[in-house]
């Protein structure tokens, strides 16, 4: 079986034009922003080949290609300040946003670090909050015998 980063690299290679070109770039800016960063391949399906995911404690986001652009989907993107405005695609959604990126644009890695940055960090302040304990169950008593003396 092959691993996720080995399908990413397939994905990459099979597009040979500014789409692989672009999805290779905003691996690495991806990488360079969290080195802890996870690859994953999901969704694949007859009718889809499947989606290269990066995740860290969580989706942080996806790579999709498509005919016209490049899209980065963030998970969480609706719960990230995004000063820079890099979010252009999927804006009325109550939990992703989207970044698509057409051929010629030029993406300003620094920014997106910073929303890759936030974006893990959403993920694991959701993974440090305190689970509540089960409620323990009162242990049976036993039953006692009544002494007659």
């Amino acid at each position: 079986m092959e691993s996720a980063s080995a399908f990413i690299d397939e994905k990459i290679k099979e597009l040979a034009d500014w789409r692989g070109k672009t999805l290779a770039k905003v691996r690495t800016v991806i990488h360079e922003a969290d080195p802890e960063i996870v690859e994953e391949w999901k969704w694949a399906k007859a009718t889809s080949p499947g989606t290269p995911v990066f995740s860290h404690g969580g989706i942080v986001c996806t790579g999709e290609t498509y005919k016209n652009v490049v899209k980065m989907t963030f998970a969480k993107g609706a719960a990230l300040k995004d000063p820079s405005g890099l979010f252009n695609s999927s804006l009325d959604g109550n939990v992703r946003r989207a970044i698509d990126i057409q051929e010629g644009d030029k993406v300003n890695e620094a920014a997106l670090k910073d929303l890759i940055r936030a974006a893990v960090a959403l993920n694991l302040k959701g993974q440090n909050k305190l689970k509540p304990k089960p409620k323990l169950k009162p242990k049976p008593r036993r039953a006692t015998s009544a002494r007659a003396d």
